[in-house]
């Protein structure tokens, strides 16, 4: 078995060549081999491909080395009604080079949905915050004080997140979005950045929720995410506000709550009850 002409690509991969070789090594003995590579050399089908009668997906490499483009082309012709797709690639075996790529095909056709790869999915900690009254404020100060205020509560903030270990993920205006992998820390770091804001005449409302987020690229994102932001937009002026996820997870830290009540989040489905973080 020519390795080099089947997969070209292992050539330039010690490791995928020795599993390559181990692979045809183990799975039939030299004479086993031989008569295998006899028989396809003799087998002639090429008769039977008009009688085919199923639905038929033929998939070509178009730099195949062992088995050119034209030959793959000329099957898919003769079999009745058989869809015909060629690949960029070099590599004949399969499982060799742009796999995710043909298995799209391979289940595009079986299913009729070609779904892509699945997004990296993680448990996580989502807290969103906002400063109250901003427009109000910014009308009162002027706006050289407001964007000193803004440095400054940007300031606060992202020194709170690197205290408490979270990740900033979104800025825009006087709201932060930022991501915990633990709630406990999510709601304390909420807290302190409440109560240092409140030092140069700011207030802030937060909204947490803890779901499995998608993660893409440097982002979050899915439907917990939205969760997050429609909790922090029922919370009052100060409130630090969680979800029942977030307070049953949080169980045993000595942190304290208050009932909200329960809610309608817009664009979320079903009833949610809120909690409001006690100053005790």
């Amino acid at each position: 078995m020519d390795v080099a002409v089947l997969a070209p690509r292992a050539l330039a991969d010690p490791a995928l060549m020795r599993r390559i070789t181990t692979f045809f090594r183990r799975s039939a003995s030299p004479g086993a081999a031989v008569a295998l590579n006899r028989m396809n050399a003799e087998m002639d089908t090429r008769a039977v491909l008009p009688t085919i009668g199923v639905p038929t997906l033929v998939v070509q490499r178009s730099d195949d080395q062992c088995v050119n483009v034209e030959e793959g082309r000329w099957i898919a012709n003769r079999i009745p009604g058989a869809k015909f797709v060629e690949l960029p690639g070099e590599d004949h075996l399969p499982w060799v080079g742009d796999c995710d790529e043909l298995l799209d095909e391979v289940e595009e056709f079986l299913t009729g949905v070609r779904r892509g790869p699945e997004p990296d999915r993680v448990l996580a900690t989502v807290l969103f915050t906002d400063i109250v009254g901003s427009t109000e404020k910014a009308a009162e100060v002027g706006d050289r004080r407001w964007r000193e205020l803004l440095e400054q509560y940007h300031g606060a903030v992202r020194r709170e997140l690197e205290r408490w270990r979270g990740r900033e993920i979104d800025t825009a205006g006087d709201g932060f979005f930022a991501s915990f992998d633990g709630p406990a820390r999510a709601i304390r770091c909420a807290c302190a950045v409440r109560d240092s804001v409140q030092s140069f005449g700011l207030e802030i409302r937060a909204g947490l929720h803890t779901g499995e987020c998608e993660l893409l690229g440097e982002k979050v994102a899915g439907i917990a995410v939205h969760t997050g932001a429609r909790v922090a937009a029922k919370a009052r002026a100060g409130e630090v506000l969680v979800s029942s996820t977030v307070k049953d997870l949080v169980a045993g830290s000595g942190i304290e709550f208050e009932e909200h009540g329960e809610h309608e989040l817009k664009g979320v489905p079903g009833r949610w009850r809120l909690y409001a973080v006690s100053d005790g």
